[in-house]
């Protein structure tokens, strides 16, 4: 990969490392699920007009923006609303080996010990997390992060179900199809809505619009052309370094604590991703992509 491409990649994991702590920035002014209303209402503002998808298409998307729309994303920022950005970064990693699980049994992809040794020092990774004394007051918010990790591993199933489309059609389209589930849960499980429209500054409308655009459509602007020239094994190790970003940017933006659990436990599954990337099941390229 040129020097260039390297760059470029890294921007992309930069641009998806911060994302934990302008969501938390988003979260302190917004009812977690109303962000993602809004994040998604301006992803399809944004996207629609230009993407089209085959209508034979449209049903499997509409079920992706299930898992996501009314799962996966509405207990990813419920439980990060509640934990730091820096743990919040690595646990989400665990979508990795849900996903390598429900590979072998969808797509009977074999396992094979290395996989099993990555998924295994992985889930230990986010466990040495999971036991911090300063987390016992955030262990629910962890665990719907796992949760949501779980999730997310379901849709990259459902993503590779879809077929050969447009990464841009597939996410505009899914956000058009979450708008309406997302808006409706926040009116039935979230209160002030309104009271955060008229007391919202900058900072909640600018962490919104990075998520919208800075994450769903310049990170992938620059993702894709690079998964279209190089190989898998030349694009995949990069994604790694997303946790790297995230732990960073939490501990340098917001004070995150930097811990002995956080650091043992960062390297366990970060490596343990490592493996399991490495030896790649079908499911872990849609996956590892996730930047929240």
């Amino acid at each position: 990969m040129s020097f260039a491409h390297t760059l470029q990649a890294l921007v992309v994991m930069a641009l998806w490392g911060l994302n934990f702590v302008v969501a938390k920035w988003a979260l302190a002014e917004f009812p977690p699920l109303f962000v993602m209303f809004l994040r998604f209402a301006l992803v399809a503002v944004l996207i629609i007009p230009f993407f089209r998808v085959p209508r034979d298409k449209l049903w499997k998307i509409a079920l992706l923006s299930v898992t996501l729309g009314s799962i996966h994303f509405p207990m990813m920022f419920t439980g990060l609303k509640g934990i730091d950005a820096a743990t919040a970064s690595l646990a989400a990693q665990a979508q990795v080996p849900f996903s390598s699980l429900l590979a072998a049994l969808v797509f009977k992809d074999k396992l094979g010990w290395r996989r099993g040794i990555g998924m295994a020092a992985a889930f230990a990774g986010v466990a040495v997390i999971a036991g911090e004394p300063r987390l016992d007051e955030s262990l629910y918010s962890l665990l719907l992060i796992l949760a949501a990790s779980f999730a997310f591993a379901v849709a990259s199933v459902q993503m590779k179900l879809i077929g050969a489309v447009n990464g841009f059609a597939v996410n505009g389209w899914m956000a058009l199809f979450a708008m309406p589930q997302l808006l409706v849960l926040s009116l039935l499980l979230e209160h002030g809505q309104m009271a955060a429209l008229a007391n919202s500054t900058w900072v909640g409308w600018a962490s919104i619009a990075y998520m919208a655009v800075a994450v769903t459509i310049v990170a992938y602007g620059l993702w894709y052309p690079l998964l279209g020239r190089y190989s898998v094994n030349q694009t995949m190790p990069y994604l790694l370094t997303v946790p790297v970003f995230g732990v960073a940017s939490g501990v340098l933006l917001m004070g995150d604590p930097v811990t002995i659990n956080l650091a043992i436990g960062g390297l366990l599954t970060i490596g343990g991703v490592a493996v399991i990337v490495k030896r790649r099941p079908r499911t872990v390229s849609e996956t590892v992509t996730n930047p929240t």
